[in-house]
């Protein structure tokens, strides 16, 4: 398989399936340029080589064609400042005009192309399209960890017209090879942390994770439909009536694979869901009528931080909390301190999934993981154990 070290991009074009789907203001300035900033090193080794670079990408979902608040040319300013380099603007994504712009690239140079999801081609599929992108360029990188689980144009069918000249960028190289040392390779004790609000969202996640894992931590919302599912007491907390027989089957599944299924013991409660809301802690399964759990309490943040410090490998998806509501933070804190001390002594750690990943962020401790992900979806799916389409059209697997 080629790799962005191994080959040589010296008077090549390349065209490159960047994510380029940000947040943009009223203004259509960038409020968080993430995704942005991690393909620089990509599109930096191909201007390095003697290359030059045609950048494709999605912003946004428009519906019917072309609007201006998702046309790629409000993020030029951005992307000059941070490659140093002036970048030139195809005001389509196929066509005479940017068939001739990209023909026109001399080595260093960057074409941005418009909005691939101006046509409903590129997210169907459509062969003629993805055809139409490949003819602009010699070789194709993906770099778009972010869409690998979907097959469009521009992420799978590409691949067909460029026979050994397809590779990943530096993001899906990284995002491959860092879920792969968890989920393919882990050093054990191997423990993964399952936090946010639903258990549906997380079922298959969850079971294919108990063929891994040596201990599976809940925390989150989804911990009341398990205790519900114990018989304990939730009050108001939240529970998804329809999977509490699915919770059982999970708790009997754990038993039968011999997982470590860790639940919390006690719980930070409020009276409503509100940051100034009255606050009581209880026994996980004493919640008391009226009052809500919003977050997890000392006990268990000190059996939660026991076994994740004991660990060899950790896998961190989704919050222990309400941890946008400053009261009920300290969970998802400090579970995070905890993942960032098991680091420390040498575990590798993935935090992925987008809660998590604002957390991590907002508690400024990305820095002190292993990993990050970008990919929210992309992962989950992952983490499922499903072949994801952008991955298996450039590896084969």
């Amino acid at each position: 398989m080629l790799t962005m070290n191994s080959f040589n991009f010296a008077g090549k074009r390349a065209i490159i399936r960047v994510d380029f789907n940000v947040p943009l203001n009223s203004s259509f300035e960038i409020t968080d340029d993430t995704r942005i900033r991690a393909a620089i090193p990509t599109i930096q080794k191909i201007l390095k080589d003697g290359g030059s670079v045609i950048l494709m990408s999605h912003l946004g979902r428009p519906k019917e064609g072309p609007v201006d608040k998702y046309r790629l040319r409000h993020l030029l300013p951005d992307l000059k400042s941070k490659l140093g380099v002036d970048v030139k603007f195809a005001p389509d994504c196929i066509g005479e005009e940017a068939k001739t712009m990209a023909a026109a690239l001399k080595p260093g140079e960057v074409l941005l192309l418009e909005n691939l999801r101006f046509y409903k081609e590129e997210e169907k599929g459509d062969p003629e399209f993805a055809k139409k992108l490949a003819g602009l360029a010699d070789v194709y990188v993906n770099d778009a960890f972010g869409t690998a689980h979907r097959a469009h144009a521009s992420t799978t069918i590409i691949v067909d017209f460029f026979p050994g000249k397809s590779m990943f960028g530096y993001i899906m190289e990284n995002e491959v090879s860092s879920i792969d040392k968890v989920m393919r390779d882990p050093k054990k004790p191997f423990t993964a942390i399952l936090g946010g609000a639903k258990v549906s969202t997380k079922i298959t996640i969850i079971e294919n994770l108990l063929g891994k894992v040596d201990n599976l931590i809940i925390g989150g919302g989804m911990t009341y439909t398990f205790i519900k599912a114990m018989g304990g007491k939730i009050g108001n907390s939240l529970v998804e009536e329809d999977f509490v027989e699915m919770a059982k089957k999970v708790m009997n599944l754990a038993r039968e694979k011999r997982v470590n299924l860790y639940l919390p013991v006690d719980g930070v409660n409020a009276d409503k869901f509100d940051n100034d809301a009255q606050i009581s802690v209880s026994p996980i399964d004493q919640v008391p009528d009226g009052w809500m759990g919003l977050d997890i309490a000392n006990q268990t943040i000190a059996k939660f931080s026991e076994v994740i410090e004991g660990s060899k490998t950790i896998l961190w998806n989704g919050p222990m909390g309400v941890f946008e509501m400053p009261n009920f933070q300290k969970g998802t804190v400090e579970i995070a301190k905890s993942i960032v001390r098991a680091t420390e002594k040498g575990a590798y750690t993935l935090v992925g999934g987008g809660d998590s990943v604002a957390a991590i962020n907002q508690f400024g401790m990305a820095g002190k993981v292993s990993y990050v992900s970008t990919g929210g979806g992309a992962l989950l799916e992952y983490i499922e154990g499903q072949v994801l389409p952008g991955i298996k059209a450039i590896r084969g697997y």
